[in-house]
């Protein structure tokens, strides 16, 4: 019980700005546990986010407004790192090059015109399309979104991955997940998603599996663009899964 508890803390502890401490030492071992308690970090800021754009709806604001208040609130509660992991990815894979290019390209420490276009419509999609299911008042949906962009990072952690680098969060993480953890959690997605939308039950649980589904590929074509896993790529996996299941609970809305 103590070790999912200090996995729990951890893992909020590295992707949120919450007052959670986790362990001092860290190892691969430590950091398999609590990438397999990620979903539960996005459930969280799920649930935040819905809050915040309840608000803004009550208070009169446009629902476009109110997605901007809530993406910039994650993007505030995530320290941005998942932004600046798109930004990198993009750039990585804009860039002609052997994988040692394109890691460099990502290490620059700057972004390029590949990584603030993409940064730039990602935000929009999600701000956009998370107004909308707040002004339609889909709030559980708003909710389940960002969980299926943490089970992704559960996806692409899974065993058989290699990191990109001896060093870094890759490293740490890149296959640490047995099967075991990313079907429970992909069954769990789809199980939560059911009540995404009232009107349409089958639809939640087919965006999730279409959209983990993309993310997959996109994680693989990555790995072998640049030669392994990095936290980059995990960072680009949570933001693009989380702005396509937005968009894919609207359809038919």
């Amino acid at each position: 019980m103590r070790k999912r508890a200090d996995s729990l803390a951890l893992a909020f502890s590295w992707l949120t700005v919450l007052p959670v401490r986790g362990p001092e030492d860290v190892d691969r071992h430590s950091a398999g546990r609590a990438i397999a308690f990620t979903p539960l970090v996005g459930l969280t800021l799920g649930g935040i986010s819905a809050a915040l754009l309840w608000v803004s709806i009550a208070a009169g604001l446009s629902p476009l407004l109110g997605g901007l208040i809530a993406v910039g609130a994650s993007a505030l509660l995530t320290r941005g790192m998942h932004l600046d992991g798109l930004a990198d990815t993009a750039d990585g894979l804009g860039c002609y090059g052997p994988p040692e290019r394109a890691r460099e390209v990502m290490k620059s420490g700057s972004a390029g015109p590949f990584g603030v276009a993409t940064i730039a419509l990602v935000l929009a999609v999600q701000a956009a399309s998370l107004g909308q299911l707040a002004h339609q008042q889909l709030w559980w949906a708003i909710a389940v979104v960002p969980v299926v962009g943490r089970v992704s990072v559960v996806l692409a952690c899974r065993r058989g991955t290699d990191a990109s680098s001896p060093n870094g969060f890759g490293a740490l993480v890149a296959g640490t997940q047995s099967n075991v953890a990313p079907v429970l959690w992909v069954l769990v997605a789809v199980a939560i998603s059911v009540f995404a939308r009232a009107d349409h039950p089958w639809q939640g649980p087919l965006v999730v599996i279409a959209v983990l589904a993309l993310g997959t590929v996109a994680t693989r074509h990555c790995v072998r663009r640049f030669g392994g896993l990095s936290g980059d790529v995990l960072g680009a996996g949570i933001e693009s899964t989380t702005a396509l299941a937005a968009v894919g609970l609207l359809l038919g809305s």
